[in-house]
Formats: C-alpha cells, structure tokens, sequence
C-alpha cells in the first residue's frame, strides 16, 4: 500500500490537533520513533502522558514548513535572536 506524500496542507486539512508518534515519524520518513518522543528528542512537540505519546499537529507542520526542529531544548541554526 502505498501513501500520498506528507505535506503541511494535507496535514492541515485531514488530521485533528494532535497525532500518534507513529504518523508523525512517517511524515518525516523516520522509523524507531517512540523511543524519541519518551525521550524528548522528537523533532516536534509531543505530548507525554505516562509512556503514552501524541504529536502536537500544529508543532509538527511547523517542522515542515520551515525544517527547523520545534521542541524543549532544540539548537536553532537561525540566525535571529529570540
């Protein structure tokens, strides 16, 4: 089977204000996921409730609009001070 490409307007329009780490990592073409979420290492915001993980959308298509990680503790290569 296979998936129609994920992008921030798709993401927009079909999927609700948070999802598993699991579609999450697949929009970001990754594999192994949970273990990065637990440990704050996703690449956006993720929701912890016990080891129970859910990807804040919008975080998520902030990556991908602008590849810049969106989490606690993420290196920012921009250039502007916050």
């Amino acid at each position: 089977m296979q998936h129609k490409p994920f992008n921030p307007e798709r993401i927009r329009a079909t999927w609700s204000g948070t999802a598993s780490v699991e579609d999450a990592a697949q929009a970001f073409g990754m594999s192994k996921s949970h273990d990065l979420a637990l440990r704050g290492e996703f690449p956006c915001r993720v929701l912890l409730i016990g080891r129970a993980a859910s990807v804040v959308t919008a975080s998520l298509r902030r990556v991908l609009e602008g590849g810049e990680p969106d989490y606690n503790g993420a290196v920012s290569t921009s250039t502007n001070p916050s």
